[in-house]
């Protein structure tokens, strides 16, 4: 039973306690003076839509909202510093319910952060500020080899699962997508009707289970990816290597928590586990990859193919790069998880110690498509812990095109952080395939925040542009964002991560030095490193 059924008997049996009491008693009958009031206020929470975390918990939900009502004025002395090991500062998460919810996100009294700290960071504005009100960026996705390329907002909504979100959680992202014209990541636990119900584009994440597209034998079946591939709501095709929550870590449904609909959805037979290995089966070495992608973008029909990945070991993804040049193969886009990110449940050890940041990863895999000529035809995504529109812009200054979203996203659906995803007991519907919880969660209302907090944040990006003296995205370089080093030491991103010359890597004798051994190692036949 959930705490509405709780409610309900604890309301019951309160009335009928006060009208026995009020009979040996009379001046009991004074406590519906407290009962009455009680009762209609947990009604009400029953009732209305905005409030998830009401909904399932009549009254007592109430005085979360309490506390939340008066979180400016107290969270100056408990928010935690944006490098702290918290899951996400308080001023962010302040940020995006307030965007969500359309309400005012200013701020009085000036930053909370300490701007004399290492590693603070800032975009300096310019004294010939540009008027950029109304503009809406967008950028085009897909390659020389793409027939149907896609014209992506700069933020978008991240992988996450149909199964580890629930069915309204998926409907309300999605219809969020539609409204506010960005993409909706299905991750890689299939497609599935509520990824479609509303209509919001899509890109189709293929992991190693293959679910949705997958044989008997869990091995890649191409007519059933047909099916789904070239559906109008699909615009581009992500294969996932690797997420940035538990890179090199396979997963496991249990048959236990196996639903009829999610095997459906999967194309898995019920009261067996479901199993995500740690590696793809529909190829073994760099080419094959690129083989298999460019057979994606076939059987697609032209459309944008990509690959996302969190960055591990340097080699294996320079191996990629070289067996790009020697195949001609390229993928539209590629997809970069920092290790910091992944919203969903992982061993501590894979989420603490496993995996390459954002930053560096980014700085890296930005250079060696540049030094092997290969940049201009390939779109860089940027995915962790990202929510403001700072955030995006010193991303896109290291050389994201476009930002995901997961976290972000989940707030603007309702989410408190409770931290119990995993258990099927989540709050407030978002996480949880339990039907009286994901019920609580209103597509209508919480779609609407979603789009709500896109809208915003986009507009705030392009404020920053405007006020740095910038017309466009494609202007912002590294020299625009500043760090502070130590002290009084200021340094721009240009200082701290020179790049490097476009095609070098190319010829034996311009290969900067640091690059040397990495390259020779990197083979576009096997992962392992050249011997």
């Amino acid at each position: 039973m959930t705490m509405r059924h709780y409610f309900v008997i604890a309301a019951v049996v309160a009335v009928l306690l006060t009208l026995v009491l009020g009979a040996i008693w009379p001046a009991a009958y004074c406590l519906f003076i407290v009962v009455i009031p009680v009762i209609a206020l947990g009604i009400q929470d029953m009732m209305q839509t905005s409030h998830s975390v009401r909904r399932l918990y009549p009254f007592l939900g109430r005085f979360r909202y309490m506390l939340e009502s008066v979180r400016p004025e107290i969270q100056q002395y408990f928010v935690e510093s944006e490098t702290s090991g918290t899951p996400i500062p308080r001023e962010f998460r302040s940020m995006v319910y307030q965007r969500a919810k359309g309400v005012r996100d200013t701020r009085p009294f000036g930053t909370i952060f300490d701007v004399q700290r290492s590693g603070y960071e800032w975009v300096n504005h310019s004294l010939a500020p540009v008027e950029l009100h109304g503009e809406t960026p967008r950028v085009k996705v897909g390659g020389p080899d793409c027939k149907q390329p896609y014209s992506s907002s700069p933020l978008n909504i991240s992988a996450m699962s149909f199964g580890s979100l629930s069915q309204n959680a998926i409907r309300a992202l999605n219809k969020g997508a539609k409204i506010g014209n960005f993409s909706h990541n299905t991750g890689e636990g299939g497609l599935s009707p509520y990824h479609l119900e509303n209509g919001g584009d899509i890109v189709w994440q293929i992991g190693t289970g293959y679910f949705g597209c997958r044989d008997e034998h869990g091995e890649f079946n191409p007519e059933r990816f047909v099916k789904k591939a070239t559906l109008d709501e699909v615009k581009m095709i992500e294969i996932k290597l690797s997420q940035g929550a538990k890179p090199g870590h396979g997963g496991i449904l249990p048959a236990a928590k196996l639903t009829e609909e999610i095997a459906q959805i999967r194309e898995v037979p019920m009261g067996q586990d479901v199993i995500s290995p740690a590696g793809h089966s529909a190829f073994s070495t760099p080419i094959e990859m690129l083989d298999f992608m460019q057979s994606l973008r076939e059987l697609s029909g032209g459309k944008p193919i990509g690959f996302k990945l969190c960055l591990g070991r340097r080699d294996q993804f320079l191996s990629i790069v070289k067996a790009m040049l020697e195949t001609g193969i390229k993928p539209d886009f590629i997809t970069i998880d920092g290790a910091e990110g992944g919203t969903g449940a992982a061993p501590v050890e894979m989420t603490n110690s496993v995996g390459t940041p954002l930053r560096d990863a980014l700085i890296f895999i930005n250079r060696a498509l540049i030094g092997s000529g290969l940049r201009d035809d390939i779109r860089l995504i940027a995915s962790g812990k990202m929510f403001s529109a700072f955030h995006m812009l010193r991303s896109m200054a290291l050389g994201a095109d476009i930002v995901n979203s997961a976290r972000g996203m989940m707030l603007a659906l309702g989410c408190i952080q409770s931290r119990t995803c995993n258990s099927d007991h989540c709050p407030t519907g978002i996480a949880t395939q339990n039907p009286s919880r994901n019920k609580a969660l209103v597509v209508t209302d919480k779609s609407q925040r979603v789009a709500n907090y896109h809208m915003e944040t986009m507009q705030q990006l392009v404020e920053l542009l405007g006020a740095a003296g910038l017309h466009s995205l494609e202007e912002l370089q590294p020299k625009h964002i500043n760090r502070r080093v130590q002290g009084t030491e200021v340094k721009t991103y240009a200082d701290l991560y020179p790049t490097i010359e476009p095609g070098c890597l190319l010829t034996d004798n311009s290969i900067p030095e640091h690059w040397t051994d990495i390259w020779q190692q990197a083979n576009p036949g096997q992962w392992e490193a050249a011997r």
